[in-house]
């Protein structure tokens, strides 16, 4: 584990930098280009394990950015979440552009008030949100856990820290954004070195869960972004996506999500009582704890059906991840 000595010793002794060891920097000019300097874009792993949510990257995994990662996760090189936030940052901001809403619009799923704000979220602008803001309202960031054993080893969580960092370069372009650290391990995985796609994917299934009491604020989020340093096979993201939607009804919409069918005849996403059964129902198959009782707080809170917050009840989740293959770069070219 780390101690304060340590960390000290960053802040204050020149390093090498971090990716290309060019002396007497943390991270030089061109490693931080090659972190950051890119427009993130959509990525995607091939093969796509299923419920894999529309995943964005900054960079490609490789040389420099392979090296500062690592450096980061593994060696404690606290300094470079800042870079790898900004990088995040970028990752985020380009999944809430996206128009990864258009199929639910398209396929009729939402009503024409909502497809409105869905319209502008495909666009990149909403009417109602300033510059720099999230269309639809405020956003979550999801980080995906890392096991306990691994932050006891490491002195700290870096998939939580850059999210941090992610978020604090979000609000100060004006994004209301929070980082909300809901997901738990349920059980214990295997170490994923080693593993092929499908491995992972049955190493990961139904590893993960919701802490209790987290769904209201997962239901009045306007978007929620799963967010991760790194996707390999997108089995982590797969999983995190499957277990918060079996809390709040939300879907991850990809070309393989399985979770795109008609929302208002199931009841998900519903704000009725019809709505709430159907969450409860699938928060139990999913094997997290029920966060509805059966009665209606929030009618009695506020006088009206429906969120609170008054956004609208649909959540779409999405992926931003700070890097991937190249291989997940290139398969979006067509």
């Amino acid at each position: 584990m780390r101690g304060w000595w340590q960390d000290l010793t960053d802040l204050v002794l020149p390093a090498d930098c971090a990716g290309c060891g060019r002396p007497r920097v943390a991270l030089c000019a061109g490693c931080r280009a090659a972190l950051c300097g890119a427009a993130p874009r959509r990525v995607r792993p091939d093969p796509e394990p299923r419920g894999l949510p529309v995943v964005h990257a900054a960079a490609v995994y490789g040389e420099a950015v392979r090296a500062v990662l690592l450096a980061h996760k593994e060696r404690g090189a606290l300094p470079l979440a800042g870079a790898l936030g900004e990088a995040l940052a970028g990752a985020v901001r380009s999944a809430l552009r996206a128009g990864v809403a258009d199929g639910a619009v398209a396929a009729g799923e939402v009503d024409g008030a909502v497809a409105g704000v869905l319209d502008a979220a495909v666009d990149g602008a909403d009417p109602v949100a300033g510059p720099g803001q999230a269309p639809g309202g405020p956003v979550l960031l999801v980080p995906v856990p890392s096991a306990r054993r691994s932050v006891r080893a490491r002195g700290h969580d870096p998939v939580r820290r850059i999210a941090l960092a992610a978020a604090g370069e979000l609000r100060r372009a004006g994004m209301p954004v929070s980082v909300l650290s809901v997901l738990r391990q349920r059980r214990a995985v295997a170490d994923q070195a080693g593993l092929n796609s499908r491995q992972r994917q049955v190493n990961l299934s139904g590893a993960l869960e919701v802490a209790a009491g987290a769904g209201a604020l997962l239901r009045d989020a306007g978007r929620i972004v799963v967010v991760d340093d790194l996707m390999t096979t997108g089995a982590s993201l797969a999983e995190a996506a499957r277990a918060l939607g079996c809390v709040c009804g939300v879907h991850g919409v990809g070309d393989r999500a399985g979770g795109a069918g008609d929302t208002r005849a199931r009841g998900i996403g519903g704000t009725g009582r019809t709505g709430r059964r159907a969450q409860v129902t699938a928060e139990r198959q999913g094997g997290n704890r029920p966060s509805w009782d059966g009665r209606d707080h929030v009618g009695e809170a506020t006088g009206k059906r429906g969120p609170a917050s008054g956004m609208p009840c649909l959540n779409i989740i999405r992926a931003a991840v700070v890097a991937t293959s190249a291989t997940s770069f290139e398969i979006n070219r067509n």
